[in-house]
């Protein structure tokens, strides 16, 4: 199982202090929240995207790979891309140089998002929002399968011989989660592909997310990937931790109250009734967190929501603490206790390398030269297969 923490990347005021952090202050935390996540025994960081304001994470590559140039072992990811907004063709270069600068600590997560307004933003309809998120990222798997793509859709210019780079590190694509609060269809994408499926856990009772979930692990399993078992889950979830019940009450109050996310409805304790939220001991979280496997299954990967609402840098630091030093521990300990022997692990840049080529040396691309016109000749690499072979359009 593979711990960690995401962050919608938001910039809220502190009700306590009455301050708005800037977004250079809130930059500069969030980098702090990474690397002390790393510090604590976390395994994965994972930042949105959004492209307005009250958020800040407009371009994750560029935050996640300065980040990975400070940790040494901590898997940066995504939650979520817009597979939606953004071209395919970006992703597929963008994400692949992360993998490279990482040395592959990286996976990501694909979504729709939540913004209505980000479509027209970016040219796009958000009538036609899943259609979107279905082909973009049929595009998107083949730019990171295939050296050579001849590719026509609906929603973006075909493509005639196109060769996105760099190639993924090691000819292994990175790992895709598809995050999904309410689409069956997403999580239908996820099993066809046999991806990782990842449900955020947050708001809506568990219920609900125990259908998707359900849904996925059939499906996973009907394409051929293994049993509904072996199928790939991610979990989100919220905390806010104090030494005793009653410090972390007092203490997250005033935040949730006026959080924009849930603030001005339920009561705290209503919410947490209802909701993954744990406000408590660590001995609280770890007891909410073990009931997750009760009706997700065993899962692959828990991220925990901790820096929003208005959260100052010091209190999430210290909340990093001790979700690392007394709440962590005791999870890996007790779910490796429980766990099915059927369950695997979390796919990783080594695990998929292992696969991929067992203990043969993985594949380096070389380009061959280009034509004279920064255009590579028919075979865009010395070892590409012959069907990888590019025809380019007559100018």
């Amino acid at each position: 199982m593979q711990y960690g923490i995401f962050s919608v990347s938001d910039i809220t005021r502190d009700p306590v202090s009455g301050e708005t952090p800037s977004e250079a202050e809130r930059i500069d935390a969030i980098v702090k929240i990474a690397t002390h996540a790393e510090e604590v025994g976390l395994d994965v960081f994972a930042i949105g995207e959004h492209h307005n304001p009250p958020f800040f994470s407009s371009s994750p590559t560029t935050l996640l790979a300065h980040i990975a140039a400070l940790t040494e072992r901590l898997i940066v990811t995504t939650s979520t891309t817009l597979i939606t907004t953004n071209d395919p063709v970006r992703l597929a270069e963008e994400y692949a140089m992360l993998q490279h600068l990482s040395k592959g600590r990286m996976d990501l997560m694909l979504g729709r998002g939540n913004t209505g307004p980000v479509y027209p933003w970016f040219g796009k309809d958000i009538r036609q929002s899943l259609p979107l998120a279905l082909e973009n990222y049929n595009l998107l798997h083949r730019l990171w399968h295939e050296d050579v793509v001849d590719w026509e859709g609906k929603f973006r210019t075909p493509l005639q011989g196109f060769t996105s780079t760099p190639r993924p590190l090691d000819d292994v694509p990175p790992f895709v989660w598809h995050g999904s609060i309410r689409t069956p269809e997403i999580a239908e994408q996820a099993a066809y592909y046999g991806n990782g499926f990842f449900a955020n856990n947050i708001f809506w009772p568990k219920e609900h997310y125990q259908r998707l979930i359900a849904f996925y692990r059939e499906r996973f399993e009907h394409y051929g990937h293994g049993t509904a078992k072996q199928a790939i889950v991610g979990l989100g979830g919220q905390a806010y931790i104090a030494k005793t019940s009653q410090e972390a009450k007092s203490e997250f109050r005033p935040y949730f109250n006026e959080a924009p996310v849930y603030g001005n409805g339920p009561t705290m304790e209503e919410f947490t009734d209802a909701t993954p939220l744990t406000v408590g001991s660590p001995q609280e979280v770890i007891d909410k967190t073990l009931t997750f496997r009760e009706w997700a299954g065993d899962y692959q990967r828990q991220l925990f929501l901790m820096d929003h609402a208005g959260l100052p840098l010091k209190t999430v630091l210290k909340q990093l603490d001790l979700l690392g030093e007394e709440v962590i521990p005791v999870l890996r300990k007790e779910t490796e206790a429980r766990k099915d022997p059927e369950t695997p692990e979390a796919p990783t840049h080594a695990s998929l390398v292992k696969a991929k080529y067992g203990d043969a040396a993985p594949r380096q691309p070389r380009p061959n030269a280009n034509r004279g016109d920064n255009v590579t000749g028919a075979s865009p690499y010395q070892d590409s297969a012959d069907e990888f072979q590019a025809e380019y359009p007559s100018l």
